[in-house]
């Protein structure tokens, strides 16, 4: 099994008042990738971090093995909800995968 952390910052941009709305756009949209994405068994989109936190949002999932990071990366479903919840309204990317 292995785990794929992702984190994002909100761009600067992006008024608080917008931000409920984008993660739960965020969280419903990617959370649906399980069952579509080959080798994906789960999401857990964290977007409520506590203070000492470096990042706005999270996305913490389990592959089957590492060569479904690639393929989940590419999988047309995950490219198509990235561009359209997550990349227009984030900024510096931090990504961690381990086994």
């Amino acid at each position: 099994m292995v785990h794929h952390i992702v984190m994002w910052k909100f761009k600067p941009e992006i008024e608080e008042a917008e931000k409920p709305e984008l993660k739960k756009a965020m969280n419903e949209n990617l959370s649906a990738l399980v069952g579509k994405v080959p080798g994906l068994l789960t999401v857990e989109f964290v977007e409520e971090p506590i203070s000492s936190s470096t990042h706005d949002i999270a996305l913490v999932t389990t592959l089957e093995k590492a060569e479904d990071i690639a393929v989940y990366a590419a999988h047309p479903a995950h490219v198509a909800v990235a561009d359209t919840y997550v990349r227009p309204y984030v900024t510096e990317r931090a990504c961690l995968d381990y086994e």
